[in-house]
């Protein structure tokens, strides 16, 4: 078949066409060639640092004689460690996310077991019998002191936290929170109160309740909650197993959630008096919210949002906080 003088004058054209198409397309494969190299040494980096500083810490939990100072210094190190992997999601995949939080949830009940033990017993029965026999006298100097009685319903206020209430306006002042690690547990129809910045905030088993806290240092853990509304900022916001709930939201990474539904998220909008100076405390940045970047553990469809979670409407959030 014969090759007409047209065509004959573009076919260089259509070979230098394909080599800049075979050039470029070689070239993509070498950036995504060095992207990778570089996310695999990121994350090798990422793993090194994590699992050194968590057998540390491990190592110093496991210790026989620890003192108040030194679980102090844990929790600061725990707050750092949990910073690092805040900071290293982007480039983690999904498993050493979940892994490292699972981790760091542990060290973090280790700790808080820790500090109970080191709990004054004698601090504790006083309270104790100042709350259920305000009025009695004191035991013969004879006698053997008694142990406390044990009152039927826990304390309103239990180190940096409330437990087991129903219908109640409660509230923890500053000092009682500041960069402690306050829990909430097992309350009812309560509004909860926290204007400043503790350093984890661990709420559980809460229904129909209404949480408003300050900037967080750290993590906030939600776990089998109904039907709550919760205000809250932080580093990183970890739901579990908790259902129609709202989340008045500011986190500057990416909040989690795992075998959930019927969450909504909004930005966060709650203030109070002080409430800048707790976010210089907590090191939180004010300019960066990710309150609509939620990752759902439960939900593999790439390019699909969850069906778990959505955004509040802007005509139904809550503008009036007083």
């Amino acid at each position: 078949m014969e090759v007409s003088g047209t065509e004959r004058q573009r076919l260089p054209e259509r070979l230098q066409r394909r080599e800049e198409e075979r050039q470029l397309e070689a070239g993509k494969k070498r950036q995504e060639k060095e992207s990778q190299a570089v996310l695999e040494e990121k994350s090798g980096y990422y793993n090194a640092s994590f699992g050194l500083e968590r057998a540390a810490i491990e190592e110093t939990l496991s210790g026989q004689q620890l003192e108040a100072g030194a679980l102090e210094e844990v929790s600061g190190r725990l707050q750092r460690l949990q910073k690092l992997l805040n900071d290293s999601m982007m480039f983690l995949p999904s498993y050493d996310v979940r892994q490292s939080q699972e981790q760091l949830g542990r060290l973090q009940a280790a700790l808080e077991l820790r500090r109970q033990q080191l709990q004054p017993k004698k601090k504790f029965a006083f309270k104790s019998r100042t709350k259920d026999a305000p009025g009695a006298p004191a035991p013969p100097p004879q006698a053997a002191p008694a142990p406390p009685p044990r009152s039927k319903e826990p304390p309103p206020i239990a180190q940096g936290g409330l437990h087991g209430l129903s219908g109640r306006q409660l509230t923890l002042e500053v000092e009682e929170i500041r960069q402690k690690d306050v829990q909430l547990s097992q309350l009812r129809d309560c509004t909860v109160t926290l204007p400043g910045s503790p350093a984890t905030l661990h709420m559980r088993g809460l229904s129909g309740c209404r949480v408003l806290c300050g900037p967080v240092s750290s993590s906030v853990f939600v776990d089998d909650c109904t039907d709550c509304l919760f205000s809250v900022s932080c580093q990183q916001l970890r739901t579990h197993s908790t259902r129609d709930s709202r989340f008045y939201l500011h986190v500057t990474s990416r909040a989690i959630i795992e075998d959930c539904s019927g969450l909504l998220f909004a930005p966060y909008t709650w203030s109070y008096p002080g409430m800048l100076q707790d976010y210089e405390l907590a090191g939180l940045d004010r300019a960066r919210n990710n309150w609509d970047l939620v990752d759902d553990f439960n939900w593999l469809a790439m390019g699909v949002r969850s069906p778990n979670w959505g955004v509040i409407p802007e005509e139904e959030r809550i503008s009036d906080w007083s």
